[in-house]
């Protein structure tokens, strides 16, 4: 008997830690994902503490007790920013280098939302495999990105954040990002998508206290339609709202959070403040008399996630009854929301995303297909801004010394939200690799001591590279270097470039001087514009910077890239910066100056002859969808992509329209000497303006114009159909 007693108490001892495992591991109702997902998310409300319920209005969602370990943010404007913005955490056993891409503003400029959704899709399993991969395991599946605010003015600080100034270019390249980032399975995401900052955050300087104001048209024809296409197009469920105020109220607590996108675009997941959002509804905006108030009355605008301290002034605001535990849970639903569709309210089989970095742990910015990609989208993005008497490409058989100068030439920078790249190539590793070692490279930073007059002066072709620079050389947080640098916080004060004196002096000492241009935003380069016989375009931070000019330079690609702003020639034709109502001569909608280089501008190595333009139909009603016809022919002697823009006015409208709008686009390729026919849909939704005393979307009777043509400015065919 004895040895039977102590086998029971061997087996007891053996089977209580196991019991204790499957009493904590229970099935609840909401892990069970063949239960209604406002069944699952109601069931884990009611199990959390109070505590555990305030706590999930951080950006760390968890539950431990309940074994819902939840997820993090994590930046992703062009690559993921794993190791934080700026490099801020790029040391230690958990940062990594991510695939990094050239900036929003240039991922814009390749006017191809197919490939943006490809770049987002790559960025969101590299996501994925940090998050899963048991070396990491600490990176979040909530990607603060795409930002989808209106670049309206060059000189906004973030410019290079945003995909440029026309709101149907944003939506539809917002959408195509959203989609990248959250995947096409149809129960779960891959990543989830929180668009950045709603609403009208185009000015950097005062951001904190200043109002951005305007009608109801614009706020829903302009500053809020990327996050609508967004939202109601793309899928995206979260946002973060804006610092500054919108007619007078912080963006934080302002009622269209409620009334607009959750009632009226159907959004119910997160709605987060921005860093230290909170606490300047007090000490900047003086909005509130104390943070418990502020706290409470952020819950019942809508936010459901705070960036900064909040947790005490919560409990203070519910000790006074000034928010109750109701709205409390109504806040987290949404966050708990997104939990489950990025699948960690469950373990389920059907998921296809929780294998990566577990099943294939080759960490992808390793991999030849992360290469290729950035390279790809980088060549896509470069704008040729000019080519006098097709200096470019250049041909490599006829050139025996070649000259890269500039301070732009030796580096890769960062911005404020990359992340650490992999490797980087530089515009000097790249054309220098690109040549072989039977051209003569030289190479000067600056013109020290007369070194890049020489080095001009004695090469066949001088490649001068000058820019901004994205941290400002690494000065303290709202301070540029130059007046004509801008990041966040900090508007550019110029739109000159002072390096342009390098380009005069390289082109006195060589005619055949190419100038490229590495910067976040549009400069007024007119001396260059009038002198120099070719001009190229990149943004900043891509890690095939070096490889893609040489791939464009020496003609291995056609450059189609196009721009996404208008370039103007003198910063006295921009409106003040707090103006937000662009009928007052801002973006090429409603300006009437000449511009330098024209919103969705481009040239390319070839010609292309359009013609044939042909509509489906000769009226659009309803919600009809005209499909546009045409054919263009590539002319000359290169195959080259061409994007084919459709732009529309309205001569008879009663209401103030712009003078000419975007409503499609379409980048093609075309090998040389051949014709293709291209189909760009136009919506009758896409034709109809906000009717604020109405409260809704209406299609105006009347003549529209429909231009279809390589640039706002360059317009090849036209026809005339009806609405209404």
């Amino acid at each position: 008997m004895d040895g039977l007693e102590d086998m029971k108490r061997i087996i007891f001892i053996l089977i209580i830690p196991f019991a204790f495992q499957i009493l904590n591991a229970q099935n609840y109702p909401f892990q069970d994902p063949n239960i209604p997902e406002e069944e699952r998310i109601n069931n884990l409300i009611s199990l959390m503490t109070l505590d555990e319920k305030i706590i999930c209005l951080s950006t760390r969602i968890s539950i431990p007790r309940l074994g819902v370990n939840g997820t993090r943010t994590v930046e992703g404007l062009h690559g993921l920013a794993y190791s934080g913005p700026a490099n801020w955490s790029v040391k230690g056993p958990k940062a990594s280098p991510t695939t990094t891409f050239p900036q929003a503003i240039g991922l814009a400029q390749t006017w191809d939302p197919v490939l943006l959704q490809e770049v987002a899709d790559w960025e969101a399993t590299e996501c994925r495999y940090l998050a899963q991969n048991q070396k990491f395991g600490t990176a979040g599946l909530i990607v603060f990105a795409p930002n989808a605010d209106m670049g309206r003015d060059i000189r906004w600080g973030r410019t290079e954040e945003c995909f440029g100034e026309d709101p149907f270019l944003n939506g539809s390249l917002v959408t195509a990002f959203i989609k990248g980032l959250q995947g096409n399975d149809p129960v779960y995401w891959k990543t989830a998508s929180l668009m950045k900052h709603f609403l009208a955050n185009s000015n950097e300087n005062n951001r904190t206290y200043n109002s951005s104001d305007f009608d109801d048209r614009l706020f829903r024809e302009y500053y809020s339609y990327a996050f609508y296409k967004g939202v109601t197009d793309g899928g995206a469920q979260c946002f973060m709202t804006a610092y500054n105020k919108y007619n007078g109220i912080p963006c934080a607590v302002h009622p269209v959070l409620r009334a607009v996108t959750m009632r009226g675009w159907g959004l119910r997941g997160i709605i987060c403040t921005d860093g230290g959002g909170f606490r300047q509804l007090l000490t900047t905006h003086a909005y509130y008399s104390s943070l418990d108030t502020a706290a409470a009355e952020c819950i019942k605008a809508g936010i459901t996630v705070f960036l900064d301290n909040y947790i005490a002034p919560l409990k203070e605001a519910l000790g006074k009854g000034l928010v109750t535990e109701k709205e409390i849970e109504e806040a987290i639903y949404g966050n708990l929301k997104i939990l489950l569709k990025l699948g960690l309210l469950d373990n389920s089989n059907k998921n296809p995303y929780t294998e990566i970095g577990i099943k294939d742990t080759v960490p992808p910015w390793t991999k030849q297909e992360a290469r290729d990609l950035a390279r790809s989208v980088t060549q896509k993005s470069i704008v040729l801004l000019k080519n006098e008497g097709s200096l470019l490409p250049l041909k490599q058989d006829k050139i025996k010394s070649i000259a890269v100068i500039g301070p732009s030439a030796n580096k890769v920078i960062s911005d404020w939200y990359s992340g650490t790249p992999p490797y980087s190539i530089n515009i000097r590793k790249g054309i220098e690799s690109a040549i072989g070692k039977d051209v003569v490279f030289r190479f000067a930073m600056s013109n020290k001591a007369d070194s890049a007059v020489i080095a001009a002066r004695q090469s066949d072709v001088a490649i001068v590279c000058i820019g901004n620079h994205p941290l400002s050389y690494g000065l303290g947080w709202g301070q540029n270097q130059v007046a004509s640098d801008g990041r966040e916080d900090v508007d550019r004060q110029a739109i000159s470039l002072e390096q342009e004196d390098l380009v005069k002096l390289v082109l006195a000492a060589n005619p055949k001087t190419i100038l490229v241009l590495v910067s976040s935003f549009p400069y007024a380069i007119n001396w260059s514009k009038e002198h120099v016989p070719a001009i190229l375009h990149i943004s900043q931070s891509s890690q095939e910077t070096g490889t893609a000019i040489a791939d464009v330079i020496f003609g291995k690609v056609s450059p189609a890239g196009r721009t996404v702003q208008t370039w103007i020639s003198s910063i006295d034709q921009l409106p003040p910066i707090l103006d937000y109502n662009i009928r007052n001569g801002r973006t090429y909608m409603y300006s009437e100056n000449e511009p330098l280089f024209p919103f969705g501008y481009g040239l390319t190595y070839t010609s292309f002859d359009y013609s044939g333009l042909k509509p489906d139909k000769k009226a659009l009603t309803g919600s009809q969808v005209m499909n546009v016809s045409f054919k263009i022919r590539n002319t000359g002697n290169y195959d080259s992509d061409e994007v084919a823009q459709l732009y529309v006015n309205f001569p008879e409208s009663k209401v103030d329209r712009p003078a000419i709008a975007l409503k499609g686009f379409k980048r093609v390729f075309i090998p040389s000497g051949e014709t293709l026919k291209v189909s760009i849909p136009l919506k009758a939704d896409d034709l109809r303006y906000w009717d604020a005393s109405q409260q809704k979307w209406i299609l105006e009777p009347g003549k529209v114009i429909i231009s279809v043509g390589s640039s706002s400015s360059d317009i090849k065919l036209t026809e005339e159909i009806t609405a209404g």
